[in-house]
């Protein structure tokens, strides 16, 4: 277990009361504290508010219905039905905390923690959406992934996984009609008024189909005039349910589910999910392994960053750059589809190690590549960057500060465009990030066009790691010996029963990965990207919970639209760099 950091037990048991919290060992070594429900508002305001360095970021907010785990009772009491579990982020101390609760009864209740995070409203709807769990307090719980008219939520365990499961769907005169009025959308609801003192305000729907939405996002505003006095993001049109599938499938099969969370991050995606993996099987990874994944990662961020640029450019009214972009990101997928057979979605990443070896000639391809991109990043900062309409458009629009920043959740480029360098391949590193030599871009405005700056500076950066990979890539194995990764040695078979059995063990069924919850968290392309596994010694997971950037980003974009455009409000949307299955999973 991470120890606690000196005193921090003690200051908490001082003012709280020893009996607050118990501290559990988990195979993540994060310090996690079970806490009970009468006291977690109030250890979590001491952790955020009170603390020396203080766990000021809401990082995540999720649940596990425990009921179908095999339990026993802890300490004379009751095992759980449901946990809630808190992840807070202390930049100070560069380190994460885990809060749990165990909740007891069919439909439990828990107090809401929106008077200590702006952005707990989204994570504690989202509690309710998929478990049922009631937060006490919230300013306004209700449905936010799945229609208002679904039965049951989806990610308690008596709730099917499959479509097949379900019966056949059937969509008749009455139950559209139905669906139709659930989505009529009523200001009341909302707390929003349909007057000013001297004019109605309009509500206009932006979206779910709009090119400005990059996708299946329906944004209601509030305009007085072209002024927007609020807006209403509404999502889950897009919800696939990736965590549910991950109870389903094996921690193997699991693997190309991950691509199309973050459909422009391809095997960043898969790097995620499997350094937790990793962590809970005990898997060290060749640094061979390392290396290719960084590499191959730096190059998905740049095609993802090729797609935001051009589009961005595009919201504001330039029609040529997406065009030149597209074509530079089909380079990249050139070198992506030789060395993993395919492009945007290459499932290449596995468990210990990566599909196979590097193919031959693939240093020619990136070579080519690294030399030939820095002349066209300088060509469009002439194009989009120094354009003094781009500047208009964005420049003092979407602004927030560090401290709003923090508070909402916002991570990756739109948190240091604040000025603070945080980058979790530095801070927190991970797949052998320490061993590489790049820099952390950073602004100071937190507005449109300084996320802008940040995006494009990250890509020449990733330019450097790239190239750094491939003057320094180490021979040896592409994947791990660890037997959960890779099955036994031939000859070792007709000799030993006990390998012939996990051989046929882990091709047949999957591996078995030991009991245990593992967080991991790594710097993708819009964000922090975190999966935090629960494994019950299974050959699937018990719980998948994915942290995506996207979706905190998204519900902050009320809160930087007040007062701008419509047009604005094109800028802001581009300069957050979303993708639809990001926020809904």
């Amino acid at each position: 277990m991470e120890a606690i950091d000196s005193g921090l037990q003690e200051e908490l048991w001082a003012a709280l009361g020893d009996t607050a919290f118990k501290i559990q060992i988990t195979t993540d070594g994060v310090t996690t504290l079970l806490a009970k429900k009468e006291q977690v508002v109030a250890l979590l305001a001491h952790l955020k508010t009170k603390v020396p360095r203080p766990f000021n970021m809401l990082f995540d907010l999720s649940a596990i219905d425990e009921r179908s785990r095999a339990k026993a009772a802890l300490n004379g009491s009751l095992p759980p039905d449901f946990t809630v579990v808190y992840h807070l982020l202390s930049f100070g101390r560069n380190r994460f905390i885990r809060i749990k609760v165990a909740l007891h009864g069919e439909y439990p209740t828990m107090p809401s923690i929106c008077s200590l995070w702006e952005n707990a409203n989204w994570y504690e709807r989202e509690v309710f959406d998929m478990f049922g769990i009631r937060f006490e307090g919230h300013p306004h719980l209700r449905r936010i992934l799945m229609p208002l008219t679904w039965s049951g939520h989806p990610l308690r365990k008596e709730h099917p996984a499959r479509a097949t499961e379900m019966g056949p769907f059937r969509l008749w005169d009455e139950k559209q009609e139905r669906e139709q009025e659930a989505l009529q959308f009523n200001p009341e609801e909302w707390g929003l008024k349909r007057h000013s003192e001297d004019a109605d305000f309009m509500f206009l729907n932006l979206g779910p189909q709009h090119p400005g939405t990059h996708g299946v996002l329906r944004i209601i505003l509030q305009l007085d005039g072209e002024d927007i006095v609020d807006a209403v993001p509404d999502i889950g049109f897009h919800h696939r349910g990736a965590e549910k599938m991950g109870e389903r499938q094996s921690w193997h099969t699991y693997i190309p589910y991950t691509d199309r969370v973050d459909y422009l991050g391809g095997v960043m995606n898969n790097l995620a999910y499997l350094l937790a993996v990793e962590k809970l099987a005990g898997i060290q990874v060749p640094a061979r392994v390392e290396v290719i994944r960084v590499m191959l990662c730096e190059l998905f961020r740049i095609a993802s960053h090729l797609v935001w640029y051009g589009t961005f450019a595009q919201d504001l009214g330039q029609l040529s750059p997406v065009f030149y972009m597209f074509t530079d990101r089909e380079k990249i997928f050139d070198i992506i589809e030789a060395v993993c057979g395919a492009r945007m979605h290459p499932n290449w990443f596995r468990i210990g190690g990566v599909a196979q070896d590097l193919p031959a000639g693939w240093d020619k391809l990136v070579r080519d590549f690294v030399n030939y991109f820095p002349k066209r990043l300088r060509e469009y900062d002439q194009m989009v960057i120094r354009n003094s309409i781009f500047q208009a458009r964005t420049v003092g629009i979407g602004i927030y500060t560090l401290e709003e920043a923090i508070e909402w959740g916002v991570t990756g480029p739109g948190l240091r465009a604040c000025g603070f360098e945080w980058d979790f391949r530095k801070k927190q590193p991970y797949s052998g990030y320490e061993n590489f030599d790049f820099d952390i871009p950073i602004a100071q405005n937190g507005d449109c066009f300084d996320r802008a700056l940040v995006r494009v500076e990250e890509m020449r950066q990733s330019l450097r790691i790239v190239e750094q990979c491939l003057e320094n890539m180490p021979e040896g194995p592409y994947k791990s010996d660890h037997p959960l990764a890779t099955p036994p040695i031939k000859k070792n078979t007709m000799q030993d029963i006990e390998t012939l059995i996990t051989h046929f063990l882990n091709v047949s069924w999957g591996p078995v990965i030991p009991a245990g919850e593992a967080m991991s968290c790594i710097e993708a392309t819009k964000g922090a990207n975190s999966y935090y596994l629960t494994s019950d010694g299974n050959t699937s997971a018990y719980r998948v919970r994915i942290r995506t950037p996207s979706f905190p980003h998204m519900q902050m974009l009320p809160y930087i639209s007040k007062g701008y455009t419509v047009a604005d409000l094109l800028s802001i949307l581009g300069s957050i760099d979303y993708v639809l299955a990001d926020i809904d999973r």
